[in-house]
């Protein structure tokens, strides 16, 4: 069971991460937020426990900051609910996501061989690497309020600026930038040069890399 779990896991996190980012497209809002999010987060979770499960070290490192997370917060971690704790809560998902991000382009990386499996870790990566923006960018507003302003910040409302902030924080990865969301102080411009750089790097160094990789076994 664990063997065939382990075969899929860049499918099975992927898939998970596709969930979390579009569920909400779906269902309705306070049905998702309450219910359905909070379960995704979990198997989420589950699912990057899975990719790293073979470096133990890694893992129990892992586990352990989720011991830690349940302990102080209870169910609580799971949902998006704004507590006097927020930061704590950001930079235990940032550690978390950071070691997952780096098994996964540890892994595609050493591949010997490339499948369609590979190609998917490959991919699964990329939108790691935006939620990891995402935990970067809220950390940045909490602690300098009004680093980031525009129309889809205009509002009160925590779950409403948390999405629009995860809408930057991809759309600033994939240097897009449409403009509805600036960053209006230092220490935010800077954030978002850094995740456009890793953007990029992760495009042209490891994703061209893994793709070459790919078309050299299709040919043999």
């Amino acid at each position: 069971m664990y063997d065939a779990l382990y075969t899929r896991r860049f499918i099975i996190f992927f898939v998970l991460q596709l969930a979390l980012l579009f569920g909400a497209l779906f269902f309705q809002v306070d049905q998702y937020e309450t219910m359905i999010l909070p379960s995704l987060i979990k198997l989420n979770i589950a699912a990057g426990i899975l990719l790293i499960s073979r470096k133990k070290k890694l893992m129990w490192i892992a586990v352990a900051l989720l011991v830690l997370a349940v302990s102080i917060f209870g169910a609580s971690f799971f949902q998006r609910n704004p507590d006097d704790n927020l930061s704590l809560r950001l930079l235990i998902y940032f550690v978390f996501y950071a070691m997952i991000t780096y098994e996964i382009i540890n892994q595609v990386w050493q591949a010997d061989h490339v499948d369609n499996t590979v190609i998917i870790g490959v991919m699964s990566g990329y939108i790691s690497l935006g939620l990891i923006s995402f935990f970067l960018f809220m950390a940045v507003e909490i602690h300098h309020p009004g680093s980031f302003r525009g129309a889809l910040l205009d509002n009160s409302d925590f779950q409403m600026r948390a999405d629009g902030i995860m809408y930057y924080a991809y759309i600033t990865l994939m240097t897009i930038g449409y403009g509805e969301i600036i960053p209006a102080s230092t220490i935010a411009q800077k954030a978002a040069v850094l995740t456009g750089l890793i953007g990029q790097f992760y495009l042209v160094i490891i994703t061209a890399i893994v793709v070459g990789k790919y078309l050299k076994h299709s040919d043999n």
